[in-house]
């Protein structure tokens, strides 16, 4: 490889395309990443920058500038997802996410409004470059070429065989060391964007468990419950309807919230004055969000890793509420506004065994909100449906999903109803409030329509949030100091997943709140305790909030895999346990009651460091550092969710599966 090979190997479309690509990554990393390093994007990132050039120069005869354009378009698309994925889920995008990619066409306004224009100059130089190239072409000629002296292939192969050894030598370097880390965000930042890319679609899974060594006892083993006092008896709902209302981004710190005197959720804030309230309770969604919480609250199964549950696991013979609730004689639906084929939900109904499914098709397209019929006609037309299966005279479940309050919370102004001070005009948390005192106001003629009907009084009726509302990686600077308004204090990623659970239910004292920690996937053991249906036979992830405590919740969206819960705090891992963080979730929790009057200082927040066996654990402020998630805990955490997997996966598909 002579000098002057080199010289001119460096002068051309290689150097010119990489300077471009350096400058892309660096942009996706200044998004993605806090406090990175000038020369991080430039270690990660360029070994497989390079890797794709030196393929470029060692097979393209003709055309690479053309070639080597294209190859700059896929990169950037993949730093464009990277950017507007970890904006929305805050986890960094990866092939199995392909898989949906037409459910984003579904949700492009909330897409819309997480893009600074900024971004978009990520393809600014595309357009620029190939409209170059076309005038060249068309000024040219189809006969004519440049005249430029060519480089010998066989010189600029050598060349690029050089850089390409070297490039795939770093790679391995950044990818092997840490394909064990079970944070994505600390994956893709040691092997670099494109290296997880790569390593995603390389890794293969864990190997489940056999099905045949799952069962009740190893879960309950591995959750380690206790027991609470009794606060309403087993079986004190047998018999009655159960009615379950998912409410849209619907998160906990809007009960009791007030601003400037007004309540945001007055007919909440007296629902749950009424009934028994848990405030400390969670989503454990995935990446199908709304369609994962309904498959979660109904399976008291974990999302699957990748994917989400509507598509991974909806050809499967589900366990799941609505057939444990039909072997009890219950009549079961279920209503959502929108196509029922959104996020395959016409299979997952299916798997789960509803007898009935109402979508678009009886709802209808009026007085729209977000993608569908506004929540006032989904009540209205739904207690139709409700007064006619309880007419039948058998009791029914009835799960119901609110969708006008979906991001990016732009409700029509014949819907405003909330007037909030000048600072909360056309931010997020402000359009948020507003959209939710909306959605306050339709549950508020939902009940009152039970009311008029007669069915309240022989229902159970439970309510909860499918999902957060405000991703902290969605909020600029001033939505911040909004944020840190409402609460009197930072908002954490405690806060992020923090939705409330309110249950109404027969002989429970009014204005309960019961402290102990729950999620999404207790909901089922719940309701099988309140209508006195047996669970011996049904396989469960959850517990049964009112008789078990000592809760232990893993979390895989919208916070790194290996993310836990217990009653004290929120374990966030890095590579693992031992250089994880712990958030308090008992210090949030006391300023969260008090949060409007007192305007209490920011939870405590320890770092862990030390080996992975026995950390060092600082705990100001605190008991008892036993209230850390341990490294036992953790573990079993773990086990739990790869369980849930393993049982899953292995079910014989369901006989009516397509």
């Amino acid at each position: 490889m002579s000098r002057s090979s080199l010289t001119r190997f460096l002068s051309g479309p290689f150097i010119f395309f990489t300077i471009i690509m350096m400058i892309k990554s660096s942009l996706a990393w200044i998004v993605i990443f806090d406090d990175i390093p000038v020369w991080k994007p430039l270690l990660t990132e360029l070994p497989l920058i390079w890797i794709g050039f030196c393929l470029i120069e060692w097979f393209a005869a003709n055309r690479r500038m053309w070639i080597y354009l294209a190859m700059n378009l896929l990169l950037s698309g993949i730093f464009f997802a990277a950017i507007m994925y970890y904006k929305y889920y805050g986890v960094i995008v990866n092939y199995h996410a392909l898989a949906q990619v037409n459910q984003v066409t579904s949700v492009k306004s909330s897409m819309f409004s997480l893009l600074d224009p900024y971004y978009l100059f990520i393809f600014a130089d595309v357009l620029i470059i190939g409209g170059i190239l076309i005038r060249r072409r068309i000024k040219l000629g189809s006969t004519e070429r440049p005249n430029r002296i060519p480089l010998e292939r066989r010189a600029r192969r050598r060349v690029a065989s050089v850089i390409l050894t070297l490039s795939m030598i770093l790679c391995m370097l950044n990818i092997y060391p840490n394909r064990a880390s079970m944070s994505e965000l600390t994956q893709a930042e040691q092997m670099g964007i494109l290296g997880y890319e790569a390593y995603t679609i390389l890794d293969r899974p864990d190997k489940p468990v056999p099905i045949a060594h799952i069962d009740q006892t190893d879960i309950d083993q591995l959750k380690q419950t206790t027991e609470l006092p009794a606060i309403v008896e087993m079986g004190a709902a047998s018999g009655r309807n159960v009615i379950m209302l998912q409410l849209e981004s619907f998160q906990n710190f809007l009960i009791g919230l007030e601003v400037d005197g007004q309540e945001i959720t007055p007919n909440l804030n007296q629902l749950a004055r009424q009934s028994l309230h848990f405030p400390n309770f969670y989503q454990q969604v995935g990446q199908g969000n709304t369609s994962d919480a309904e498959f979660v609250v109904n399976t008291s199964f974990y999302t699957p890793p990748n994917g989400a549950a509507t598509t991974v696991y909806a050809d499967k013979a589900l366990p799941s509420l609505p057939k444990l609730m039909s072997a009890n004689g219950y009549q079961t639906a279920t209503f959502h506004t929108n196509d029922v084929r959104f996020w395959n939900r016409d299979q997952l109904y299916k798997a789960l065994g509803f007898d009935q499914y109402y979508d678009i098709n009886y709802f209808g397209t009026q007085d729209s909100i977000a993608f569908s019929a506004s929540d006032e006609v989904l009540y209205s037309k739904t207690l139709d449906k409700l007064e006619s299966m309880q007419s039948s005279g058998d009791p029914f479940y009835a799960h119901i999903i609110s969708m006008s309050a979906h991001h990016p919370y732009t409700l029509p102004k014949n819907k405003v109803k909330l007037t909030l001070p000048e600072r909360y005009k056309d931010t997020l948390p402000g359009d948020y409030l507003i959209s939710q005192h909306y959605a306050d106001q339709a549950v508020g003629q939902l009940i009152a329509g039970l009311k008029e009907r007669g069915l309240w009084e022989n229902s159970l009726f439970v309510l909860y949030g499918d999902h957060l509302g405000l991703p902290i990686y969605s909020l600029d600077r001033d939505d911040k100091v909004l944020m840190k308004e409402l609460y009197g204090r930072e908002y954490t990623s405690a806060d992020m997943i923090n939705i409330p659970l309110i249950i109404s239910a027969p002989g429970v004292t009014p204005g309960v709140q019961l402290e102990q920690i729950g999620g999404q996937v207790d909901i089922l053991p719940t309701i099988a305790g309140l209508t006195g249906v047996s669970l011996k036979d049904q396989l469960h992830f959850g517990q049964d909030l009112l008789h078990e405590g000592g809760n232990l919740l893993p979390e895989r969206y919208y916070l790194p895999s290996g993310s836990v819960l217990n009653d004290a705090s929120l374990f966030i891992p890095a590579k693992g346990y031992g250089d994880g963080t712990h958030y308090s979730l008992a210090d949030a929790g006391r300023q969260d009651a008090e949060q409007q009057q007192t305007g209490v200082p920011s939870e405590e927040i320890s770092k862990i460091s030390g080996d992975e066996e026995s950390p060092a654990i600082a705990t100001p402020n605190w008991q008892s550092s036993s209230r850390f998630i341990t490294k036992e805990q953790y573990d079993r955490a773990l086990d739990l969710a790869h369980l849930s997997n393993s049982y899953l996966s292995q079910l014989p598909d369901r006989k009516d599966a397509n």
